[in-house]
């Protein structure tokens, strides 16, 4: 298909876990309604975003992939023949845990998952803590309407990562994402913070000739420390913004997006052309002395 609608689903949580699947799965039926056939979800979607506090309790809070979560969706994938791009907690085994995002097809059958393969461990955001890293590698999804990408929030800060996933493949690159500000930052250092984000995602827009969607969850939480910034959005193959929402409010849209764009992009700026393979050793380092 050269035209795939893709819809991003921006909301805030709650401490109840069946209350944020519900609310998940209206949302999903409202993207559909509105014509999406592939629909990405935040990360940790389920929960708070309980990585501000190194706490015992939150590894609860994970599931089996698949498990409760990714039956119910597989349901809802089933009902309304689309795909869901659903972040989850994954508890693999006994003292395993990952970040992960699994893919259901618009049959409602469980593609497969990615695990997030970048850990971050900063402030209020102790991932290193719950999260092993992946080790499944970077994967494509071969869905009903297109090739898709998944790669999670700290891994949309590295080019390697996007790089790979389109040179497998991916069609269209998407990131759940949870990312916000601390509510005592001034506005100069929120909107640095935020461009740079933004600024990131669309590069590898631009250097991989594919569409990027990226879905950010929103609110306050931390006892209203944190506002995670929205913000959700989706970029041409060329890193235009085609759709943005707002820092503030829960949004449920939809794009239609040309995949078959990526091809005259590719031409016209024959990047992956002009790769010089032969000289890239060196980027296996961890640093060059």
């Amino acid at each position: 298909m050269s035209k795939v609608k893709v819809g991003l689903v921006q909301m805030s949580c709650e401490q109840d876990k069946a209350a944020n699947l519900k609310k998940a799965i209206q949302k999903i039926k409202e993207a559909a309604s509105k014509g999406a056939q592939v629909i990405c979800l935040q990360e940790l979607f389920t929960s708070l975003y309980f990585c501000d506090t190194e706490d015992y309790d939150n590894f609860n809070l994970a599931e089996s992939i698949p498990g409760p979560s990714t039956d119910a969706l597989c349901t809802v994938a089933a009902e309304l023949g689309v795909v869901i791009i659903a972040s989850l907690f994954e508890k693999r085994t006994q003292g395993i845990y990952h970040n992960t995002t699994a893919v259901i097809d618009a049959d409602g059958t469980y593609l497969g998952k990615y695990r997030k393969m970048h850990i971050p461990d900063d402030p209020a955001f102790y991932e290193k803590f719950y999260f092993t890293p992946g080790d499944l590698g970077y994967k494509i999804f071969k869905t009903k309407f297109a090739n898709i990408g998944v790669l999670i929030c700290w891994d949309q800060w590295y080019p390697e990562a996007a790089r790979i996933t389109a040179l497998m493949g991916a069609e269209i690159l998407f990131y759940p994402t949870a990312i916000g500000w601390a509510t005592a930052q001034d506005e100069g250092t929120n909107l640095e913070q935020y461009n740079a984000w933004q600024t990131i995602q669309r590069s590898h827009a631009i250097a991989n000739g594919i569409h990027v969607v990226s879905v950010n969850r929103t609110g306050f939480e931390q006892n209203g420390a944190m506002k995670f910034w929205g913000g959700s959005f989706v970029a041409n193959p060329f890193g235009k913004i085609l759709y943005q929402a707002s820092h503030d409010n829960e949004e449920t849209h939809v794009e239609e997006l040309d995949i078959s764009a990526t091809d005259r992009y590719r031409t016209h700026w024959p990047f992956l052309r002009d790769r010089r393979i032969d000289s890239y050793d060196p980027i296996t380092k961890r640093y060059i002395d």
